[in-house]
């Protein structure tokens, strides 16, 4: 049990010799730090932030790609009572405009990032209309380079349980981003509840390749393992995206003890597994694989683990656990050393306040939701909606409170009040029940999309499509639709249109090219409607759309528009130059299902950011340092990318 009051207590008493982070850049790139060189480096940060006159409750904007600099500066500011305040940096216009918003959020904002990153939000804010943002921004910012040249010890700061540790702001949102408060209290009363819920020791090492700016990168995967003395590596997010099959074969490596995972990382390892095989991987020492982050599919836990089988990993290492930002990370967690665990409940039976009905997993009325265990250490959770508290077997709305529940968002009222009930427990926006004292997730009551870890709101894609002529707010609506069948949320964008469905087709393309663009997420359909369903105070009824399409109402129109979208004419593949021909061959062979033309935008076929990135790196294994991923969004087709690498190779 963890005995430190505040997470600057816990980095100096565990900053020793003999534990450490490995950051894992590349199959032989790698560099490992202890814990003691750690607490050093954090020192010598935060002597440069405060000789650039950062203070106490100063708040610092961790924009980086490189997780060892994040790192550093993290605990530099943790250790001089400076705010760190972690983004993701992404690749899109997405990312660099969410960054933009919450610097006009924070009270002392300065913003730590790098030369290369400067350069793209510097280009964003001329294309943007942001000048004078970007002017406030850049008078606020410290490079890398630079504040790593200066040497020294900063004076550190011993903060109250109740001071304000870090800001979390929420995963996908774009429109209007919510930083979720987090003081020490709620970081280390969480970090005890896992640590005992996990039968964490210090001989345990853990292995992640989830983002440091998502909180079960920080959190579950990197604060928790200093403050349970175990050795840890981090794998670059992208490293990931790029070659997910060296993730177990760095795991058989270092023998990695306790892993993590959402559901689209799993299927995504799959999927490059099915091409290509690993060679001497051992995986019986692993005893924990988290699975969390998005919605848990049953069958894809099976699929999973029976492939796995043969190298070692043992069934009971599949841990299926709920948790958020807004709960410092874990609200439940199963038992430790068992297998997971489903229930099979009837789809008609899930209405809010209705009593659950269980029946036999080959009803073809079933479905499975994995069982997500008891309340961790601290955390109350109770099902309710918002007059009621419900029996357990009666679905509702799952809401937390203890001291590993945040008090709030950061400046944001109006989000506090409409999550945190009169008697002071936090709505978490999910549905589910309880059954014999441990949680089901159902669903999600605020429409949520779940996308490779990340929860988008649908208004804030929306948003991102109102710059489009012709759509406004209230007639395009964009829904995660469930797919049993690709065991993923289908990505709809529907769009009131009642002209001729013959010239839909481009405006279509245009919806789909600029969501992926903007977001780097897959879009599955553009359907048109006849009318947006909404509720007599005017609010738009998403699921509605959601479930017609669910229940094939547009499967006519959708056949209709595909074929109205075939390629009048294509680029004959006997003209093609062996340049061309090449990337044309790396497209058919990552992209699953079908082939991409060679005049075909690589965004309006709706290519996910993961695909892309599986493409970027095959280009790179070719031709390396010849292609950066960001020149995939300025040369948008195979054409136009070979003409572009033509003077390169």
């Amino acid at each position: 049990m963890i005995t430190f009051s505040n997470l600057v207590e816990t980095l100096q008493q565990h900053a020793s010799p003999d534990r450490s982070i490995t950051y894992i850049e590349g199959k032989d790139k790698e560099l490992s730090i202890s814990y003691a060189d750690l607490h050093e480096r954090a020192l010598n940060r935060l002597f440069a932030l405060q000789q650039r006159g950062l203070s106490q409750g100063d708040e610092c904007i961790i924009f980086l790609r490189s997780n060892e600099d994040f790192i550093d500066v993290f605990w530099g500011c943790v250790l001089g009572g400076i705010i760190p305040v972690p983004i993701a940096v992404g690749i899109s216009d997405e990312h660099r405009s969410k960054l933009f918003k919450i610097f006009d959020k924070l009270e002392h904002p300065h913003l730590y990032t790098s030369d290369d990153i400067t350069e793209r939000l510097q280009a964003y804010a001329d294309e943007n209309q942001q000048a004078e943002t970007y002017k406030k921004i850049k008078e606020k910012t410290l490079l890398v380079n630079e504040i790593k040249s200066v040497s020294g010890k900063g004076e550190i700061h011993t903060p109250n349980a109740d001071d304000l540790a870090f800001i979390q702001f929420s995963s996908g949102s774009t429109s209007d981003p919510k930083g979720v408060m987090l003081t020490h209290k709620n970081i280390m009363t969480n970090l005890n509840a896992i640590g005992e819920g996990a039968k964490y020791n210090d001989q345990d090492i853990s292995f992640s390749w989830m983002p440091l700016t998502h909180d079960m990168g920080l959190i579950g995967f990197h604060l928790n393992m200093i403050a349970y003395r175990m050795s840890q590596c981090l794998m670059a997010t992208d490293l990931f995206s790029r070659r997910p099959l060296l993730w177990m074969e760095k795991v058989s490596e270092k023998k990695a003890t306790v892993l993590c995972s959402p559901n689209f990382g799993y299927k995504h390892f799959l999927k490059s597994l099915s091409k290509k095989s690993l060679d001497n991987v051992d995986l019986s020492g692993v005893r924990l694989i988290y699975n969390g982050a998005e919605p848990i599919s049953t069958e894809l836990c099976d699929t999973f683990l029976n492939t796995m089988k043969e190298y070692g990993l043992k069934r009971e290492t599949m841990f299926t656990v709920y948790g958020m930002a807004e709960a410092t990370l874990a609200v439940s967690f199963p038992v430790v050393n068992k297998e997971f665990r489903a229930v099979h409940v009837d789809r008609h039976s899930l209405k809010v306040g209705e009593k659950i009905k269980f029946i036999d997993e080959a009803n073809q009325d079933a479905l499975s939701f994995a069982i997500v265990g008891k309340p961790v250490l601290n955390c109350k959770v109770r099902i309710a909606d918002q007059e009621n508290v419900f029996a357990d077997e009666t679905v509702g709305s799952i809401q937390i409170a203890g001291p590993n529940v945040t008090q709030g968002y950061y400046k944001n009222e109006e989000a506090n009040h409409s999550v945190i009930t009169a008697d002071g427990w936090l709505d978490t926006g999910d549905l589910g029940f309880i059954f014999n004292d441990e949680l089901i997730i159902t669903g999600r009551a605020k429409d949520i999309i779940f996308a490779n870890g990340l929860n988008y709101y649908p208004h804030d894609l929306e948003d991102l499509l109102l710059g489009i002529d012709g759509l406004e707010l209230g007639k395009v609506v964009v829904y995660g639709v469930w797919n049993e069948k690709l065991q993923r949320d289908e990505l709809i964008i529907f769009i009131l249109y009642r002209a001729d469905i013959k010239d839909f087709a481009d405006l279509a393309k245009k919806a789909a090219r600029t969501l992926n663009e903007q977001s780097g997420l897959e879009i599955d359909h553009v359907i048109p409607v006849n009318r947006i369903p909404k509720t007599t105070s005017g609010k738009v009824q998403r699921r509605i759309l959601g479930d017609a399409y669910a229940e094939g109402e547009y499967a006519e129109v959708l056949s209709e528009i595909e074929k109205l979208s075939q390629p009048a004419e294509s680029t004959a593949e006997e003209s093609l130059t062996p340049l061309q021909q090449e990337l044309k061959m790396i497209c058919d062979d990552v992209i699953e299902g079908s082939t991409l033309g060679v005049n075909d935008n690589f965004f309006e076929s709706g290519i996910s950011s993961l695909t892309l990135a599986e493409i970027h790196q095959q280009i790179d294994d070719r031709y390396p340092g010849k292609v950066d991923v960001v020149d995939l969004f300025e040369y948008q087709t195979i054409i136009e990318l070979a003409e572009f690498m033509q003077d390169k190779v």
